[in-house]
């Protein structure tokens, strides 16, 4: 049995970490067509979002209004040409001119939900335009539910490792199994409910209603068919393993090599149903980033759930047969290796996490400071623990006699473990260590308060790229803005008026260029050409051609290469008809 349970929990380890991809914790919106803010001369047959890693999609990823609010889609949200980074949905036909909404919602490799909203307009900007929700991503009532649910699965599983690590390498005996029994099954019990109150939660979660779509068998189906939905599904049924497992063979005071395997192998499993949905499935350096998680989860079940154990069986186990000294100094150096991981991994975490100093001031930083605040007065509790460790097993060997005056003989010394007089004797130790670990395990009930709301905050690092993505729109450093008069001379509405000209980023290398044509009444004109080419006339580069399309509203090209920064000149040629055209200038400053 212990062994094909090995095959399976690698199988289900195997699947959860062959999903995971390269990407950005957090989806952020890196592009639209139409663009945000754009106007087009014709109305688009459809609308695509753009992302910077894979998301996946719900019933109203994408929500296209018109300017009198009514919804303008026809059929459901889907992937771009099969890119997991796209969402595109298809709009119906005579669109009338004005301003058109978009609202989008999807849920990102990390399992969060986002949404946001951009515009576009045809023909012209209207005067009234739809109010996308500004409210959150995900219902608050939804949102607290699946924290809670979150922070009770991360403190039962604490509470499942320490336990199993404290009786199986530290105190291996029948009593210990009788001590931390009822801490076992509550921690097992716990982590199985929250689980399934999790799967029933993630479908609201991720289509934003309200908890009554705990009831929605669609949203339940969506569930089990998404990652993190599988990733739940396998953590029950390691659980389900785990507790076959140990009603098969404790209390058994000495375990097999193979169960001991066994059981290891099932915590391994259950630190990844965690990882491959977190934000270690996303960003930069994903295998490195889940092995660190996986170590990291693991040493803070072994550290907190473990010194819960000992503080049970510091109250609670037998004064006939107490908790033996020895097992206290195991426990302590087994700590001690904990936090030596948890230091190698929890720096490698808080880099990637935050990518510079400037990132603590973003809301995962503050919340990681605290953190960090949390740990260390936990490591202080901890000195505490370790001083009244060391005096444990000279405590044992102590023998206190006394001698009456006219007695025959001296009495027996003190059994080890009894105190024969009130502060004196082994009780003095056990009761400093019962205090300092229970100062432990407090301020560790903090830090897994703060390792909750963290994994469910987006990174520093992705919060900054979403801010730099968001500096983007024109009037911005970002994209380089410039406005051409042109004026042919031929009295009609393209004959003059301006060509709106977008360079992004505007820096040496590769730019996005985007020219719209706007008329002699400042409405966007079609032309039959539209030429566009950068001089350098202080190196003597170029001209160099943009190579513009039309784009069916605007032109646009995605191969311009700027070689040098400093100041550019623009030409634009505008042809309007078979026989009118004009050439204008203009000069355009590129950033290093």
């Amino acid at each position: 049995m212990t062994g094909s349970l090995l095959a399976v929990v690698a199988v289900l380890v195997g699947t959860l970490l062959a999903g995971a991809a390269p990407a950005s914790a957090h989806a952020v919106l890196t592009g639209s067509d139409p663009r945000d803010g754009s106007v087009v001369t014709t109305a688009p047959r459809q609308v695509t979002a753009t992302f910077d890693e894979s998301v996946a999609l719900v019933g109203d990823s994408l929500r296209v209004l018109d300017p009198d609010g009514r919804p303008v889609t026809a059929g459901g949200p889907q992937h771009a040409q099969g890119r997991g980074n796209t969402a595109r949905v298809r709009l119906t036909s005579g669109l009338g001119q004005g301003t058109y909404t978009v609202s989008w919602r999807v849920v990102s490799a990390d399992s969060h939900a986002v949404s946001g909203a951009f515009t576009f307009s045809v023909g012209k900007p209207s005067s009234t335009r739809a109010t996308a929700g500004s409210g959150p991503a995900v219902d608050p009532a939804v949102q607290a539910l699946y924290g809670v649910g979150r922070y009770v699965a991360y403190g039962a599983l604490a509470l499942l490792i320490g336990v199993a690590v404290f009786v199986l390498a530290c105190w291996r005996s029948a009593t210990a199994v009788r001590v931390v029994r009822r801490p076992f099954v509550i921690g097992w019990w716990a982590l199985v409910v929250s689980t399934v109150a999790l799967v029933l939660l993630r479908g609201p979660y991720d289509s934003g209603d309200g908890p009554g779509g705990v009831l929605d068998v669609g949203l339940l189906r969506r569930v089990v068919d998404s990652r993190p939905g599988i990733a739940l599904l396998i953590r029950l049924f390691l659980l389900l393993v785990a507790a076959a497992l140990v009603r098969r063979r404790l209390p058994v005071p000495k375990p097999s090599r193979r169960v001991v395997a066994a059981g290891g192998v099932l915590c391994l499993g259950l630190a990844v149903t965690w990882v491959a949905a977190e934000h270690a499935a996303a960003g930069i350096q994903v295998p490195v980033a889940m092995v660190s998680s996986v170590l990291h989860l693991l040493a803070v079940g072994v550290w907190l759930g473990g010194l819960t154990a000992l503080l049970v069986a510091l109250y609670r186990a037998p004064a006939e047969d107490p908790l033996p000294p020895a097992a206290v100094a195991r426990f302590s150096r087994i700590a001690l290796t904990s936090v030596a991981v948890l230091t190698v991994t929890g720096v490698y975490q808080s880099w990637r996490g935050l990518g510079s100093w400037e990132a603590f001031s973003t809301p995962y930083g503050r919340i990681l400071a605290l953190k960090l605040w949390a740990v260390t007065l936990m490591l202080l509790a901890a000195s505490y623990s370790r001083r009244w460790t060391a005096r444990l097993p000279q405590v044992k060997t102590e023998r206190r006699v006394t001698v009456t005056v006219g007695a025959d003989e001296a009495p027996a010394p003190s059994p080890v473990g009894v105190s024969e007089a009130p502060g004196s004797g082994p009780e003095v130790p056990r009761r400093g260590l019962r205090r300092s670990v229970l100062a432990e395990v407090t301020i560790g009930a903090l830090v897994l308060v703060l390792t909750t709301v963290l994994t469910g905050t987006r990174t520093g690092r992705a919060a900054e790229e979403a801010a730099a993505t968001a500096t983007r729109v024109p009037g911005q450093p970002d994209i380089s803005l410039t406005l051409i008069p042109y004026d042919t001379g031929k009295d009609t509405l393209s004959g003059r008026g301006k060509v709106q000209v977008t360079l992004e980023p505007g820096r040496v290398g590769r730019n996005v260029v985007e020219a719209l044509v706007y008329g002699a009444d400042d409405s966007p004109v079609s032309v039959p050409e539209l030429r566009l080419t950068f001089t350098h006339e202080g190196r003597r580069i170029g001209p160099l051609d943009a190579r513009l399309a039309d784009e069916r509203g605007y032109w646009g090209s995605d191969t311009l290469n700027l070689p040098l920064s400093g100041t550019w000149t623009m030409k634009a040629t505008v042809r309007v008809s078979d026989i009118d055209q004009v050439t204008v200038s203009k000069t355009v400053t590129i950033g290093r």
